[in-house]
Formats: C-alpha cells, sequence, structure tokens
C-alpha cells in the first residue's frame, strides 16, 4: 500500500471516530429515576391523600383500598414478612404498607399498571413485579383460612343444608362455573390454548357455596379443554350430592 493511500485510509478513519464521538455526545442522557416518580415520598397518593382520607373521610378511604382500616392494618402484619424488602445504596425501598395498597387498587379497580404508575408514582415495570409477588403474599398466608375446601362428608353436609335452606336446592353442595381469560397465545404453542370462541385462553373454573363464598378455585388450564376441567382434590362427598356448573 503506498503512503498516499494509508494518509486517506487514516483521515477516514479518524474522520468516522470523531464522528461517532460526536453523535454520542449529542444523545440525552436517560435518568435514572424520573423526576416525577423520585416524589413519591412526598406527593404520592399514599404519602398524602390516604393519610388525609383516613383522618378526614374515613368512608372515602375505605372505598378506596375496599376494607377497613382495622382490616388493612391486620393485613398488612400478616403479609409484612413476606413482601418486605431492604434499602439499598443506589435507594430507598418501597415500603410494605405502600405494595400492599398499590395491590389492593389493582385488583379492586383493574386499573392498567400504566395508570396505576400515575396515581403511586411508581414505574410500570416495578408494579409489574409487586403485584404478583403481593398476591402470592397473601394466597400463602390466607389460604388455610378463607380458601379451606371442606373435607369431610359432614362439612359437605352442612354445605348442602345452607343450600337448601338459602335456595331450596336439595342435595347440592355447590355452584360451578368457569371463563375463559383472554391472552396471546405463547410462541410455539400451535393450538393449545385455542378455545371455542376462536380466541386464546387460560380457564378460571370456581365453585361458590350457598353464602357467595368461594370453596374451591382453579386457573391456569389451557384453552382447549374448553370448560370440561376436572377438579382433582380429595372431596369425600355425600353419597346424594350434586354440583351445578352453568
Amino acid at each position: 500500500m503506498s503512503d498516499r493511500k494509508r494518509v486517506a485510509a487514516a483521515i477516514i478513519v479518524c474522520s468516522l471516530i470523531k464522528k461517532k464521538q460526536e453523535i454520542k455526545s449529542k444523545k440525552t442522557k436517560r435518568l435514572w429515576v424520573r423526576n416525577w416518580i423520585s416524589k413519591r415520598d412526598d406527593e404520592g397518593v399514599h404519602a398524602k391523600l390516604l393519610k388525609e382520607m383516613s383522618v378526614e373521610d374515613t368512608t372515602s378511604y375505605e372505598n378506596f383500598i375496599r376494607m377497613s382500616k382495622n382490616d388493612y392494618q391486620n393485613l398488612l402484619e400478616i403479609i409484612t414478612p413476606k413482601i418486605i424488602k431492604k434499602d439499598t445504596h443506589l435507594r430507598k425501598a418501597i415500603s410494605p404498607s405502600e405494595r400492599l395498597t398499590l395491590t389492593l387498587r389493582f385488583l379492586a379497580t383493574g386499573d392498567s399498571y400504566q395508570s396505576l404508575s400515575f396515581l403511586f408514582r411508581i414505574p410500570p415495570t416495578t408494579i409489574s413485579r409487586i403485584v404478583p409477588e403481593v398476591c402470592q403474599a397473601l394466597f400463602e398466608e390466607l389460604k388455610c383460612d378463607y380458601l379451606k375446601i371442606p373435607s369431610t362428608s359432614d362439612e359437605w353436609e352442612k354445605e348442602t343444608q345452607r343450600f337448601y335452606e338459602n335456595w331450596n336446592f336439595p342435595n347440592c353442595i355447590g355452584a360451578l362455573d368457569g371463563k375463559h381469560v383472554v391472552m396471546k397465545a405463547p410462541m410455539n404453542s400451535g393450538s393449545l390454548y385455542f378455545n371455542y370462541k376462536g380466541t386464546h385462553s387460560i380457564v378460571l373454573m370456581a365453585l361458590v357455596g350457598a353464602d357467595y363464598k368461594f370453596l374451591y378455585v382453579d386457573v391456569g388450564c389451557n384453552g382447549y379443554l374448553m370448560a370440561i376441567k376436572k377438579i382433582n382434590f380429595e372431596c369425600n362427598l355425600p353419597v346424594k350430592s350434586s354440583i351445578f356448573a352453568d
């Protein structure tokens, strides 16, 4: 290679490097935390509005979180060990109270994570981790007391008696129904989640007692099986009993 070609190549390389550096310097640096989110501890709904309502308007407070203040505190004490996070040198952890309030609001309203992020001043990606974690903690701590299915013949007989007294249905132990929860089909799933309605879904099925309380819940079955979902549990049903399915 001649000297002239070497010089020309060097000039081209230097020019490209300089241009790349100029483009890089023009790029706006991405914020670690947006300013309005960083004000959560002072301006967020949990820091201001809820505190005001708990003192000035308890009815609105209970409407916001869908329970009384005492019930909320009891629930918070139960699940705090499972949802508490440690502070780091980079940021302060979101408190268990704020995590629970956020999850209760999501369960009560069904608002999108984006909408809740503006209300609580928490990024949607963080909310997408908080909600499942708190729901799992609630399930683990409360399932034995509030999702206990009758396990003996005598317990089922009591449920049968309640159905007869409240609804005049003899020999009935529960009302069963299901719902297709529409979703985007997972990759390479074929027709596994394709249901008779022409959408992809997973199936939610629930068994409810005479007083509207859930006795059994199952979710996650692929939509291909439609409403035909076998409930697997040792039920010890009475000899003459029925489960009505819609």
